[in-house]
């Protein structure tokens, strides 16, 4: 199966819901992806590899994205609804979110830093 991958930078306010990153399968089954812009090109490469895993790591183990988004849709109110203890997917976002860091620290990004200037978008 040859899989379509479309990634597209947008303005916050254009997310589906309030979040940094976000994906989802149009009706073609192509996996869009869709990252804020931070206005900084490798915070924004750091969401997208957080959420290239994220979606992986759920697919595979059959977490659907329709289970995520109703999740993230009824924890609108938490700051970080992955992780919750009780979301279907916090094992694979925080899996993620452990890779995101591991990249940063590659990259030397301080995370304290990133993570004050990405909460501020």
């Amino acid at each position: 199966m040859k899989q379509k991958i479309k990634i597209k930078t947008i303005k916050p306010h254009k997310q589906r819901y309030d979040t940094l990153g976000d994906y989802f399968y149009d009706e073609l089954d192509t996996l869009q992806i869709r990252v804020s812009d931070c206005n900084n090109q490798w915070y924004e490469r750091l969401i997208i590899i957080h959420e290239i895993i994220e979606e992986m790591m759920t697919r595979y183990r059959g977490i659907s994205e329709m289970e995520i988004t109703q999740f993230d849709l009824n924890n609108i109110e938490a700051e970080d609804p992955g992780s919750l203890p009780d979301a279907p997917y916090h094992a694979e976002h925080m899996f993620a979110l452990k890779i995101e860091r591991m990249i940063c620290d590659e990259l030397g990004i301080n995370w304290g830093i990133y993570e004050k200037n990405t909460e501020n978008i």
